[in-house]
Protein backbone atom coordinates (compact mmCIF):
# COMPACT_ATOMS: atom_id res chain seq x y z
CA UNK A 1 0.00 0.00 0.00
CA UNK A 2 2.66 2.32 0.93
CA UNK A 3 4.25 1.72 -1.77
CA UNK A 4 1.32 2.24 -4.00
CA UNK A 5 0.99 5.82 -2.51
CA UNK A 6 4.83 6.20 -3.33
CA UNK A 7 4.59 5.45 -7.17
CA UNK A 8 0.98 7.31 -6.97
CA UNK A 9 2.53 10.36 -5.27
CA UNK A 10 5.88 10.48 -8.17
CA UNK A 11 3.49 10.17 -10.96
CA UNK A 12 1.79 13.50 -9.43
CA UNK A 13 5.24 15.24 -8.95
CA UNK A 14 6.49 14.62 -12.49
CA UNK A 15 2.98 16.12 -13.83
CA UNK A 16 3.39 19.36 -11.96
CA UNK A 17 0.37 18.27 -9.36
CA UNK A 18 2.42 17.80 -6.51
CA UNK A 19 5.27 19.49 -4.44
CA UNK A 20 7.31 18.04 -1.94
CA UNK A 21 10.15 19.13 -0.23
CA UNK A 22 10.92 15.77 2.13
CA UNK A 23 11.08 12.75 -0.33
CA UNK A 24 10.67 9.58 0.70
CA UNK A 25 7.76 8.82 3.77
CA UNK A 26 7.60 11.13 6.46
CA UNK A 27 5.53 11.14 9.96
CA UNK A 28 2.86 14.28 9.92
CA UNK A 29 2.03 16.15 12.55
CA UNK A 30 -1.49 17.17 10.46
CA UNK A 31 -2.92 16.93 7.24
CA UNK A 32 -4.59 19.70 5.75
CA UNK A 33 -7.36 19.45 3.66
CA UNK A 34 -9.41 21.80 1.14
CA UNK A 35 -5.91 23.25 -0.11
CA UNK A 36 -7.59 25.77 -2.27
CA UNK A 37 -9.47 27.20 0.44
CA UNK A 38 -7.23 30.77 1.83
CA UNK A 39 -8.14 29.32 5.31
CA UNK A 40 -6.14 26.20 4.61
CA UNK A 41 -2.75 28.11 4.00
CA UNK A 42 -3.38 30.04 6.89
CA UNK A 43 -3.31 26.64 8.66
CA UNK A 44 -0.88 25.35 7.07
CA UNK A 45 1.34 28.77 7.67
CA UNK A 46 -0.07 28.69 11.63
CA UNK A 47 1.42 25.39 11.96
CA UNK A 48 4.45 25.38 10.55
CA UNK A 49 5.80 28.25 12.03
CA UNK A 50 5.19 25.86 15.10
CA UNK A 51 7.74 23.14 13.75
CA UNK A 52 5.06 21.55 13.02
CA UNK A 53 4.93 18.78 9.78
CA UNK A 54 2.01 19.99 7.72
CA UNK A 55 0.74 18.37 4.67
CA UNK A 56 -2.17 19.55 2.42
CA UNK A 57 -4.26 17.55 0.08
CA UNK A 58 -6.90 18.85 -2.67
CA UNK A 59 -9.45 16.91 -4.78
CA UNK A 60 -8.19 16.26 -8.06
CA UNK A 61 -11.68 17.30 -10.32
CA UNK A 62 -10.54 21.87 -8.60
CA UNK A 63 -7.25 21.36 -9.79
CA UNK A 64 -5.04 22.15 -13.54
CA UNK A 65 -1.86 22.05 -12.08
CA UNK A 66 -0.11 22.91 -8.47
CA UNK A 67 0.46 26.53 -9.28
CA UNK A 68 -3.15 27.09 -8.86
CA UNK A 69 -2.96 25.95 -5.02
CA UNK A 70 -1.15 28.73 -3.47
CA UNK A 71 -1.06 26.31 -0.04
CA UNK A 72 0.85 23.77 -2.43
CA UNK A 73 3.67 26.00 -2.75
CA UNK A 74 4.16 27.36 0.95
CA UNK A 75 7.60 27.12 2.57
CA UNK A 76 5.33 25.40 5.10
CA UNK A 77 3.80 22.87 3.48
CA UNK A 78 5.90 19.87 3.40
CA UNK A 79 3.90 17.66 1.19
CA UNK A 80 0.93 18.35 -1.49
CA UNK A 81 -1.38 15.44 -2.28
CA UNK A 82 -3.89 14.88 -4.77
CA UNK A 83 -6.97 12.90 -4.14
CA UNK A 84 -9.83 11.80 -6.39
CA UNK A 85 -13.00 14.21 -6.07
CA UNK A 86 -15.75 13.18 -4.09
CA UNK A 87 -18.88 14.98 -5.64
CA UNK A 88 -20.03 11.77 -7.97
CA UNK A 89 -18.73 9.07 -5.63
CA UNK A 90 -17.26 9.31 -2.06
CA UNK A 91 -15.39 5.90 -1.79
CA UNK A 92 -12.29 6.88 -3.97
CA UNK A 93 -11.49 9.82 -2.14
CA UNK A 94 -12.47 7.73 1.20
CA UNK A 95 -10.13 4.96 0.07
CA UNK A 96 -7.34 7.60 -0.94
CA UNK A 97 -7.64 9.52 2.48
CA UNK A 98 -7.14 6.58 4.55
CA UNK A 99 -4.20 5.19 3.15
CA UNK A 100 -2.82 8.61 3.40
CA UNK A 101 -3.46 8.69 6.90
CA UNK A 102 -1.97 5.16 7.10
CA UNK A 103 0.95 6.17 5.09
CA UNK A 104 2.04 9.59 6.75
CA UNK A 105 0.53 8.77 10.45
CA UNK A 106 -1.17 12.51 11.11
CA UNK A 107 -2.08 12.92 14.15
CA UNK A 108 -4.64 16.03 13.20
CA UNK A 109 -7.34 16.05 10.00
CA UNK A 110 -8.33 19.52 9.51
CA UNK A 111 -11.22 20.50 7.59
CA UNK A 112 -12.40 23.48 6.14
CA UNK A 113 -14.65 23.14 3.46
CA UNK A 114 -18.49 22.21 3.28
CA UNK A 115 -17.99 19.03 0.91
CA UNK A 116 -15.33 17.47 2.58
CA UNK A 117 -16.96 18.09 5.93
CA UNK A 118 -20.16 16.40 4.76
CA UNK A 119 -17.93 13.26 4.12
CA UNK A 120 -15.56 13.25 7.16
CA UNK A 121 -19.39 13.20 8.85
CA UNK A 122 -20.57 10.20 6.70
CA UNK A 123 -17.48 8.24 7.30
CA UNK A 124 -16.11 9.61 10.74
CA UNK A 125 -16.00 6.20 12.65
CA UNK A 126 -13.62 4.61 10.16
CA UNK A 127 -11.57 7.68 10.26
CA UNK A 128 -11.28 8.06 13.58
CA UNK A 129 -9.72 4.87 14.13
CA UNK A 130 -6.57 6.78 12.13
CA UNK A 131 -6.48 10.40 13.46
CA UNK A 132 -7.91 13.03 15.43
CA UNK A 133 -10.49 15.03 13.58
CA UNK A 134 -11.10 18.55 13.89
CA UNK A 135 -14.22 18.90 14.30
CA UNK A 136 -17.47 18.61 16.85
CA UNK A 137 -19.36 15.62 17.85
CA UNK A 138 -22.34 14.46 15.28
CA UNK A 139 -25.17 15.81 17.54
CA UNK A 140 -23.65 19.30 17.68
CA UNK A 141 -23.31 19.37 13.68
CA UNK A 142 -26.17 18.57 13.33
CA UNK A 143 -27.62 21.83 14.87
CA UNK A 144 -25.14 23.93 13.49
CA UNK A 145 -25.45 23.16 9.47
CA UNK A 146 -29.01 23.01 9.60
CA UNK A 147 -30.48 26.33 9.82
CA UNK A 148 -34.33 25.35 10.26
CA UNK A 149 -32.59 23.70 14.01
CA UNK A 150 -30.16 26.60 14.62
CA UNK A 151 -32.32 29.28 14.42
CA UNK A 152 -34.79 26.92 16.31
CA UNK A 153 -32.69 26.43 19.35
CA UNK A 154 -31.73 30.23 19.13
CA UNK A 155 -35.37 31.20 19.01
CA UNK A 156 -35.50 29.11 22.25
CA UNK A 157 -32.65 30.43 24.07
CA UNK A 158 -34.06 34.45 23.24
CA UNK A 159 -31.37 35.03 20.64
CA UNK A 160 -32.24 37.63 17.86
CA UNK A 161 -33.54 36.12 14.40
CA UNK A 162 -34.52 37.41 11.81
CA UNK A 163 -38.33 36.80 10.23
CA UNK A 164 -38.76 33.68 7.94
CA UNK A 165 -40.63 30.86 6.97
CA UNK A 166 -39.72 27.44 5.44
CA UNK A 167 -40.07 26.66 2.05
CA UNK A 168 -40.11 23.02 0.62
CA UNK A 169 -41.32 23.72 -3.48
CA UNK A 170 -41.83 26.47 -5.77
CA UNK A 171 -46.01 26.73 -4.94
CA UNK A 172 -44.98 28.01 -1.84
CA UNK A 173 -43.20 31.30 -2.86
CA UNK A 174 -46.37 33.61 -3.10
CA UNK A 175 -47.54 32.47 0.64
CA UNK A 176 -43.46 33.28 1.85
CA UNK A 177 -43.51 36.50 0.00
CA UNK A 178 -47.07 37.44 1.74
CA UNK A 179 -45.71 37.05 4.91
CA UNK A 180 -41.70 37.99 5.00
CA UNK A 181 -42.41 40.77 1.22
CA UNK A 182 -39.66 41.56 -0.55
CA UNK A 183 -36.52 41.90 -1.33
CA UNK A 184 -35.91 38.40 0.52
CA UNK A 185 -33.03 36.17 0.98
CA UNK A 186 -33.47 32.38 -0.15
CA UNK A 187 -31.35 30.00 2.38
CA UNK A 188 -30.51 26.59 1.74
CA UNK A 189 -31.07 24.99 4.98
CA UNK A 190 -28.00 22.79 4.66
CA UNK A 191 -24.79 24.24 2.71
CA UNK A 192 -24.17 21.12 1.05
CA UNK A 193 -26.58 18.87 -0.25
CA UNK A 194 -25.94 14.92 -1.54
CA UNK A 195 -28.53 14.30 -4.89
CA UNK A 196 -29.32 11.35 -6.43
CA UNK A 197 -25.84 11.29 -8.26
CA UNK A 198 -23.66 14.15 -6.92
CA UNK A 199 -22.94 16.59 -3.89
CA UNK A 200 -23.37 20.26 -4.42
CA UNK A 201 -22.82 22.92 -2.33
CA UNK A 202 -25.89 25.71 -2.46
CA UNK A 203 -25.23 29.45 -1.41
CA UNK A 204 -27.90 32.11 -0.65
CA UNK A 205 -29.69 34.71 -2.78
CA UNK A 206 -31.28 37.61 -2.88
CA UNK A 207 -34.71 38.41 -4.54
CA UNK A 208 -36.32 41.57 -5.17
CA UNK A 209 -39.06 40.29 -7.65
CA UNK A 210 -42.13 37.48 -7.60
CA UNK A 211 -40.31 35.86 -10.39
CA UNK A 212 -36.86 36.44 -8.91
CA UNK A 213 -38.01 34.40 -6.08
CA UNK A 214 -39.65 31.43 -7.90
CA UNK A 215 -36.13 31.11 -9.90
CA UNK A 216 -34.41 30.96 -6.70
CA UNK A 217 -36.49 28.08 -5.46
CA UNK A 218 -36.39 26.28 -8.00
CA UNK A 219 -32.70 26.32 -8.17
CA UNK A 220 -32.52 25.94 -4.43
CA UNK A 221 -34.84 22.92 -4.02
CA UNK A 222 -34.25 20.47 -7.30
CA UNK A 223 -31.93 18.35 -5.76
CA UNK A 224 -34.45 17.89 -2.77
CA UNK A 225 -33.78 20.55 -0.29
CA UNK A 226 -35.58 23.29 0.88
CA UNK A 227 -34.81 26.53 1.99
CA UNK A 228 -35.37 29.36 4.51
CA UNK A 229 -36.93 32.50 3.18
CA UNK A 230 -35.85 35.41 5.46
CA UNK A 231 -36.53 39.20 5.61
CA UNK A 232 -33.46 40.96 3.94
CA UNK A 233 -31.73 43.02 7.00
CA UNK A 234 -29.47 45.80 5.64
CA UNK A 235 -27.22 46.47 8.54
CA UNK A 236 -23.61 45.81 9.91
CA UNK A 237 -22.70 42.59 8.96
CA UNK A 238 -20.31 41.06 12.56
CA UNK A 239 -19.29 37.48 13.24
CA UNK A 240 -17.84 35.96 16.90
CA UNK A 241 -15.83 33.28 16.83
CA UNK A 242 -15.49 30.97 19.42
CA UNK A 243 -12.93 27.76 20.43
CA UNK A 244 -14.88 25.95 23.15
CA UNK A 245 -14.53 22.53 24.68
CA UNK A 246 -15.84 20.43 27.46
CA UNK A 247 -17.22 23.53 28.88
CA UNK A 248 -14.66 25.42 28.97
CA UNK A 249 -14.36 28.67 26.20
CA UNK A 250 -10.60 29.01 25.29
CA UNK A 251 -10.46 32.17 23.00
CA UNK A 252 -12.90 34.60 21.45
CA UNK A 253 -12.79 37.29 18.92
CA UNK A 254 -15.39 39.63 16.62
CA UNK A 255 -14.92 40.96 13.47
CA UNK A 256 -16.99 43.24 10.94
CA UNK A 257 -17.33 42.85 7.36
CA UNK A 258 -17.07 46.11 5.37
CA UNK A 259 -17.21 44.32 1.91
CA UNK A 260 -18.18 40.92 0.82
CA UNK A 261 -18.55 39.01 -2.19
CA UNK A 262 -21.09 38.54 -3.34
CA UNK A 263 -22.39 41.66 -1.36
CA UNK A 264 -24.75 39.70 0.34
CA UNK A 265 -23.83 36.90 2.54
CA UNK A 266 -20.48 36.04 0.51
CA UNK A 267 -17.16 35.99 2.32
CA UNK A 268 -15.65 39.08 3.53
CA UNK A 269 -12.86 40.35 1.51
CA UNK A 270 -12.49 43.77 3.53
CA UNK A 271 -12.46 42.97 7.29
CA UNK A 272 -11.66 43.91 11.17
CA UNK A 273 -10.71 42.66 14.27
CA UNK A 274 -13.30 44.53 17.01
CA UNK A 275 -13.69 44.50 20.45
CA UNK A 276 -16.44 42.08 20.99
CA UNK A 277 -19.52 43.16 21.26
CA UNK A 278 -21.72 42.85 24.56
CA UNK A 279 -24.69 41.78 22.99
CA UNK A 280 -23.58 38.85 19.94
CA UNK A 281 -20.82 37.98 22.44
CA UNK A 282 -23.24 36.72 24.90
CA UNK A 283 -25.67 35.39 22.36
CA UNK A 284 -22.87 33.43 20.40
CA UNK A 285 -21.32 31.96 23.41
CA UNK A 286 -25.09 30.86 24.74
CA UNK A 287 -25.79 29.37 21.85
CA UNK A 288 -22.64 27.87 21.18
CA UNK A 289 -22.62 26.18 25.03
CA UNK A 290 -26.59 25.01 24.07
CA UNK A 291 -25.04 23.53 21.25
CA UNK A 292 -22.34 21.80 22.80
CA UNK A 293 -20.50 22.62 19.81
CA UNK A 294 -16.82 21.77 20.38
CA UNK A 295 -14.05 23.21 18.67
CA UNK A 296 -14.10 26.40 16.37
CA UNK A 297 -16.83 28.06 15.39
CA UNK A 298 -18.11 31.02 13.74
CA UNK A 299 -21.33 32.47 14.44
CA UNK A 300 -22.25 35.22 12.06
CA UNK A 301 -25.02 37.90 12.52
CA UNK A 302 -26.47 40.77 10.75
CA UNK A 303 -28.13 44.41 12.18
CA UNK A 304 -31.30 45.35 11.07
CA UNK A 305 -32.02 49.15 10.31
CA UNK A 306 -32.55 49.84 14.08
CA UNK A 307 -29.02 48.05 15.10
CA UNK A 308 -30.77 45.10 16.38
CA UNK A 309 -28.22 41.80 15.75
CA UNK A 310 -29.72 39.31 14.10
CA UNK A 311 -28.60 35.74 13.74
CA UNK A 312 -27.88 34.49 10.34
CA UNK A 313 -25.74 31.30 10.63
CA UNK A 314 -23.01 28.95 12.46
CA UNK A 315 -20.33 27.61 10.69
CA UNK A 316 -18.56 24.90 12.95
CA UNK A 317 -15.54 24.85 10.23
CA UNK A 318 -12.72 27.03 10.02
CA UNK A 319 -13.87 30.10 7.72
CA UNK A 320 -11.93 32.29 4.84
CA UNK A 321 -11.91 34.96 7.21
CA UNK A 322 -9.88 33.50 9.95
CA UNK A 323 -6.50 34.93 8.79
CA UNK A 324 -7.83 38.34 10.49
CA UNK A 325 -8.07 36.52 13.94
CA UNK A 326 -4.51 35.21 13.34
CA UNK A 327 -2.57 38.12 13.23
CA UNK A 328 -4.83 40.00 15.54
CA UNK A 329 -3.50 37.09 18.45
CA UNK A 330 -6.40 34.28 18.49
CA UNK A 331 -4.29 31.22 16.49
CA UNK A 332 -7.55 29.12 15.99
CA UNK A 333 -5.95 26.99 13.62
CA UNK A 334 -3.73 25.70 15.90
CA UNK A 335 -6.18 25.29 18.58
CA UNK A 336 -7.96 23.21 16.41
CA UNK A 337 -4.31 21.11 16.11
CA UNK A 338 -4.04 20.73 20.27
CA UNK A 339 -7.62 19.73 20.36
CA UNK A 340 -7.32 17.06 17.89
CA UNK A 341 -4.00 15.76 18.62
CA UNK A 342 -4.86 15.69 22.06
CA UNK A 343 -2.76 18.29 23.68
CA UNK A 344 -3.05 20.80 26.19
CA UNK A 345 -5.44 23.93 24.72
CA UNK A 346 -3.55 27.43 25.57
CA UNK A 347 -6.33 30.05 26.84
CA UNK A 348 -6.18 33.25 24.77
CA UNK A 349 -7.24 36.04 27.35
CA UNK A 350 -7.48 38.76 24.45
CA UNK A 351 -6.41 40.03 21.28
CA UNK A 352 -5.52 43.84 19.17
CA UNK A 353 -8.40 44.89 17.90
CA UNK A 354 -8.84 47.47 14.78
CA UNK A 355 -6.37 45.67 12.43
CA UNK A 356 -7.97 45.36 8.63
CA UNK A 357 -7.61 42.32 6.36
CA UNK A 358 -8.54 42.40 2.52
CA UNK A 359 -8.78 39.50 0.19
CA UNK A 360 -8.27 42.18 -3.28
CA UNK A 361 -9.28 39.69 -5.72
CA UNK A 362 -12.49 39.33 -3.95
CA UNK A 363 -12.64 43.05 -3.09
CA UNK A 364 -11.78 44.04 -6.77
CA UNK A 365 -14.48 41.41 -8.24
CA UNK A 366 -17.25 43.30 -5.51
CA UNK A 367 -16.16 46.70 -6.71
CA UNK A 368 -17.02 46.04 -10.50
CA UNK A 369 -20.31 44.10 -10.06
CA UNK A 370 -21.58 47.64 -8.19
CA UNK A 371 -21.73 48.49 -12.03
CA UNK A 372 -24.18 45.30 -12.80
CA UNK A 373 -25.88 45.17 -9.82
CA UNK A 374 -26.85 49.10 -9.41
CA UNK A 375 -29.60 49.85 -7.68
CA UNK A 376 -30.26 46.40 -5.99
CA UNK A 377 -30.64 45.83 -2.01
CA UNK A 378 -27.35 45.65 -0.29
CA UNK A 379 -25.48 47.21 -2.69
CA UNK A 380 -23.00 50.40 -3.14
CA UNK A 381 -23.73 53.02 -5.16
CA UNK A 382 -21.01 52.45 -7.88
CA UNK A 383 -19.16 55.73 -7.72
CA UNK A 384 -19.26 55.37 -4.09
CA UNK A 385 -17.85 51.63 -4.08
CA UNK A 386 -14.76 52.76 -6.34
CA UNK A 387 -13.64 55.85 -4.22
CA UNK A 388 -14.17 53.22 -1.20
CA UNK A 389 -11.85 50.76 -3.24
CA UNK A 390 -8.62 53.17 -3.62
CA UNK A 391 -8.88 54.54 -0.73
CA UNK A 392 -8.75 51.69 1.58
CA UNK A 393 -5.19 51.57 -0.35
CA UNK A 394 -4.28 54.02 2.54
CA UNK A 395 -4.99 52.66 5.01
CA UNK A 396 -2.78 50.09 6.80
CA UNK A 397 -4.00 46.45 6.10
CA UNK A 398 -2.84 43.01 6.27
CA UNK A 399 -3.81 41.29 2.52
CA UNK A 400 -4.74 37.50 2.32
CA UNK A 401 -1.63 35.15 0.70
CA UNK A 402 0.99 37.92 1.53
CA UNK A 403 3.39 37.00 4.12
CA UNK A 404 7.20 38.65 3.72
CA UNK A 405 8.50 35.26 5.14
CA UNK A 406 6.47 32.94 2.54
CA UNK A 407 6.32 34.79 -0.38
CA UNK A 408 5.19 32.27 -2.66
CA UNK A 409 1.50 31.42 -2.32
CA UNK A 410 1.23 35.33 -3.23
CA UNK A 411 2.95 34.97 -5.93
CA UNK A 412 0.55 31.58 -7.09
CA UNK A 413 -2.44 33.45 -6.21
CA UNK A 414 -1.57 36.51 -8.68
CA UNK A 415 -1.09 34.38 -11.44
CA UNK A 416 -4.12 32.13 -10.95
CA UNK A 417 -6.21 35.50 -11.32
CA UNK A 418 -4.29 36.39 -13.90
CA UNK A 419 -5.35 33.72 -16.19
CA UNK A 420 -8.70 33.83 -14.90
CA UNK A 421 -8.74 37.36 -15.66
CA UNK A 422 -7.72 36.61 -19.01
CA UNK A 423 -10.19 33.25 -19.79
CA UNK A 424 -12.80 36.09 -19.03
CA UNK A 425 -12.16 38.75 -21.42
CA UNK A 426 -11.85 36.25 -23.93
CA UNK A 427 -15.16 34.33 -23.23
CA UNK A 428 -16.84 37.70 -23.57
CA UNK A 429 -14.92 38.72 -26.00
CA UNK A 430 -15.94 35.31 -28.15
CA UNK A 431 -19.68 36.05 -27.05
CA UNK A 432 -19.93 39.53 -28.79
CA UNK A 433 -17.81 38.42 -32.12
CA UNK A 434 -20.40 35.69 -32.51
CA UNK A 435 -23.76 37.94 -32.00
Amino acid sequence: MKDALDKQFDAEEQDGLSSSRNPGPVAYDALVLDAKLRQSLVTVRSLGRRNLRVASLEVSNLLAKSRSVPTFSSHWCRRAYIAPGYEQDTEPFLTYLQQLLEYTGARALITSSDGTLAVIRQHRAQLARRVGIALANEAALELAINKDKTLALAEQLGVGIPRGVTVKAVNEVHAAIHEIGLPAVVKPIESWLWGEQHGVRLICQLVTTYDEARRAVEELTQDGGSVLFQQFLSGKREAVSLFYVRGEMYARFAQYAKRMQPPLGGTSVYRQSIALPEDIGMQAEQLIRAMDLEGYSEVEFRRDSAGRACLMEVNPRLSASVEVAVRAGVDFPYLLYQWASGERIEHVSGYRAGGWMRYLEGDLLTTFQTLSQRGRPGVTPPVRAFTEFFVDFLIPTGYDYMDWKDPLPAWTAAIEFAERAQQRLEKKFSRRTSQ
